[in-house]
């Protein structure tokens, strides 16, 4: 059996196929539906950025999404598993999907068909491009030559250092989706407040509110540099990533804003920017924005 691994990740990392070919990751992609009837695959049936569009021009629908079936996750794994290749399956947190059970449910119909595959299933705690950074992670271990079990040890030790500081344009897809949980309370019959939201161990936090967009922004700049105060360690061992909806040219600016305090507080030179997929946009609708960040493994 090759000591090399496969990285495998369903559809919330927010990988374009163009990337995951990059850098050799398997996408399982979620589905995503404006009628509640037919339900398409992200990045195959429906991009992104059309995925955006159907919700700036139609505010009054709300999409939903649904998750890779264990039939999606048998098809993937079932190469790897006949070929004797170890893989590292990271999936969505459980707080919000079923994709992680999916998964572990698929890896053990194989195993009694293969049974000394190695399929070793990880609740990212995570979504969106934050997951995508574990992700990147995981392919830089691979490549430095970790096995799957050092790789797996070292990302569960580094992913409760991570975090999403972000905001949202609208409560309403949020409270349709049913996330808006702890965020409730501070916003609730507050008209035209919007809150800042942190996700942590796989769960969404309030973390104050504002009226103004630029304010808003501005706050997350500040949280971030207080957050990284505060957390005792060297954040030059830290990933940045920023993440957006559907306005690219408003994260880029925040992406400058961001970049100017990582410069000052860690020396940092460069900030991605990616864009966040449907599996998250279902909640959040068409104008988040944020940073997240992870300590390197």
């Amino acid at each position: 059996m090759s000591s090399r691994f496969a990285v495998i990740s369903d559809g919330s990392c927010d990988f374009s196929q163009e990337e995951a070919d990059r850098l050799s990751v398997t996408l399982v992609p979620f589905y995503v539906s404006f009628d509640d009837k037919t339900y398409r695959k992200e990045g195959v049936d429906v991009g992104v950025r059309d995925f955006y569009q159907e919700m700036v021009d139609h505010p009054g629908v709300f999409p939903k999404s649904s998750m890779p079936s264990v039939d999606d996750y048998i098809q993937v794994f079932r190469p790897f598993a006949a070929a004797g290749t170890p893989v590292l399956c990271i999936c969505i947190t459980t707080k919000f999907s079923g994709s992680y059970n999916c998964a572990v449910t698929a890896a053990g119909i194989l195993r009694e068909e293969y049974p000394h595959c190695v399929l070793r299933i990880m609740d990212s705690r995570v979504n969106t491009v934050f997951q995508g950074e574990v992700v990147r992670e995981a392919v830089r271990l691979r490549d430095e030559g970790c096995d799957l079990e050092e790789a797996f040890q070292r990302l569960e030790t580094v992913i409760p250092t991570g975090r999403i500081i972000f905001t949202i344009g609208s409560m309403d897809y949020l409270q349709m989706g049913g996330r808006i949980g702890k965020v409730a309370s501070v916003v609730t019959g507050a008209l035209g407040i919007n809150p800042l939201i942190i996700l942590k161990e796989g769960e969404i936090f309030p973390a104050g509110i504002f009226r103004s967009r630029e304010k808003g922004k501005a706050r997350l700049v500040e949280l971030t540099r207080r957050h990284l105060a505060s957390c005792g360690e060297d954040v030059k061992n830290y990933r940045f990533v920023v993440g957006y909806g559907y306005d690219k040219k408003e994260a880029e600016a925040f992406r400058d804003d961001m970049l100017a305090m990582l410069r000052e507080v860690c020396g940092l030179t460069s900030l991605g920017v990616y864009q966040i997929g449907a599996t998250i946009g279902v909640h959040t609708g068409p104008h988040p924005i944020g940073v997240g960040l992870l300590k390197r493994a």
